[in-house]
């Protein structure tokens, strides 16, 4: 995958990019499908449910020898009750999470390694996902294509 590259997934444009060969899907775009105004609180909402926090952490814990597990615990015993609020910028600092990245900036925002996008986008929405692997799928395959033909070349 180039470095940076969007697909349109129900009219929405999602950035990807590509880093130290994991590809990273923004929550801040898929999170305007929901709400263009306040991608944050989507955002937010979602990683302070159990079912998200388990989700990630498992990922952590397979893909991330740093993870820091104790940490992670807390989070998921605090998870869905009422006062419980979670960013991507805490949860990445206080677990030394690899699977979220968050960019400041003019270009910035929340990224997710592919699997923890896809699980996003089912909370999103179940035909929001469905469109949302198919163009990624295409992607990929436009890609291989591509791909071969530099190689024959």
């Amino acid at each position: 995958m180039a470095k940076n590259q969007k697909i349109e997934v129900k009219g929405n444009e999602i950035t990807l990019f590509s880093s130290q060969h994991s590809e990273y899907i923004s929550l801040t775009d898929m999170a305007r499908y929901r709400d263009a105004d306040r991608t944050n609180y989507i955002i937010q909402n979602w990683m302070r449910t159990r079912s998200a926090i388990e989700f990630c952490g498992l990922w952590e814990k397979l893909y991330n020898p740093n993870f820091k597990g104790i940490e992670f615990d807390a989070f998921k015993n605090e998870s869905g009750s009422n006062g419980f609020t979670l960013t991507p910028q805490k949860w990445i600092e206080t677990t030394n999470a690899i699977g979220i990245i968050s960019k400041s900036g003019r270009y910035g925002g929340s990224f997710a390694h592919k699997d923890i996008a896809f699980e996003f986008a089912s909370w999103i929405s179940a035909e929001f996902k469905f469109y949302l692997i198919h163009e990624f799928q295409r992607l990929k395959e436009l890609e291989g294509k591509n791909q071969k033909l530099e190689w024959n070349f």
